[in-house]
């Protein structure tokens, strides 16, 4: 987490004290001068992270957060609906949620959500550690029917045949 060390580092540079420093979140011990805010914000651009003081955006890099959270780093299964875990974890009306994410990023919290999964099932499909039928069950697919019709409507490769054309690239790349 290569950012919140920057965050951290860049909180301490200009000695402004925080309470907590998580994924797209700080939470400062007091508040800060304009003046402050203002090196905070440059410090960050030069690192390459963007400081969001606007509620809209702070709410909509939160969604994100919590689809990547639970899309790359979580293995558990979700025992509700996405739309009531994403609820009650930002503790906002789903509709909200979900109007607010296709206004601002033009696209609905759904499709950002499956393009997360294929992105994901890509990388596993590239480590060559699992099978098709793992990888539906460690991404949550009913099936593998259900998985390759998805990958294929959004790759337009089926997983099969996206795996062989990673494992020419390499044979090439090997024959070099």
């Amino acid at each position: 987490m290569r950012c919140k060390m920057v965050v951290k580092d860049e909180l301490s540079k200009l000695k402004i004290s925080y309470i907590s420093v998580e994924l797209g979140e700080v939470e400062l011990a007091d508040t800060i001068s304009l003046q402050k805010m203002i090196l905070l914000k440059n410090a960050l651009l030069n690192s390459g992270l963007e400081l969001m003081d606007d509620k809209k955006s702070v709410l909509i890099q939160k969604i994100k957060n919590v689809i990547v959270e639970l899309v790359h780093y979580s293995e558990e299964p979700l025992n509700v609906n996405f739309s009531e875990f994403l609820s009650k974890k930002l503790n906002h009306d789903y509709t909200y949620l979900a109007n607010l994410f296709s206004e601002v990023q033009g696209t609905t919290i759904e499709k950002f959500i499956i393009s997360h999964k294929i992105e994901r099932v890509k990388e596993l499909l590239v480590y060559n550690e699992l099978n098709l039928t793992e990888i539906a069950y460690l991404m949550h697919y009913s099936s593998v029917a259900h998985l390759s019709t998805q990958f294929k409507k959004v790759t337009g490769l089926t997983p099969s045949h996206f795996k062989k054309l990673k494992d020419k690239r390499r044979s090439m790349l090997e024959d070099m």
